[in-house]
């Protein structure tokens, strides 16, 4: 019987950057901008902790590399949907039970704002 303890490990990717297409504008849909990304990812780490075998755990290099192409080959008008195909990504790995997300727009192209522009998300897997 599968355990039902409920762990809070959590795996954190931090500062990832990527060229994207996303944007209401034109021309952030032709011309692009840099976003960062930052993740958390909750699944149970004792198995990995105690083999230190990297087949026993979220070897997140697939995901980074998911996310880039995504946000290089994909448009979207909003970054509130780009943050969620950014999250569905990130609970694609059965093990995985719950995902954060924080997409920003390092430098949104609005009049007199210097600021940046982020969506965070957090979601649970779906029980099926």
């Amino acid at each position: 019987m599968p355990s039902t303890k409920k762990h809070q490990d959590c795996l954190h990717l931090s500062g990832i950057r990527c060229y994207g297409y996303t944007g209401a504008l034109p021309e952030e849909q032709i011309l692009g901008q840099w976003f960062e990304i930052d993740i958390r990812l909750w699944f149970d780490m004792t198995q990995p902790a105690q083999t230190d075998c990297l087949a026993d755990t979220l070897d997140y290099r697939p995901l980074l590399a998911a996310i880039t192409e995504l946000m290089q080959q994909q448009r979207f008008h909003l970054i509130e949907t780009l943050a969620t195909a950014i999250v569905d990504l990130c609970l694609r790995p059965d093990h995985v039970q719950r995902a954060a997300i924080r997409v920003t727009k390092l430098a949104p192209p609005v009049p007199n704002f210097t600021g940046q522009i982020s969506v965070e998300l957090e979601r649970d897997r779906q029980a099926p």
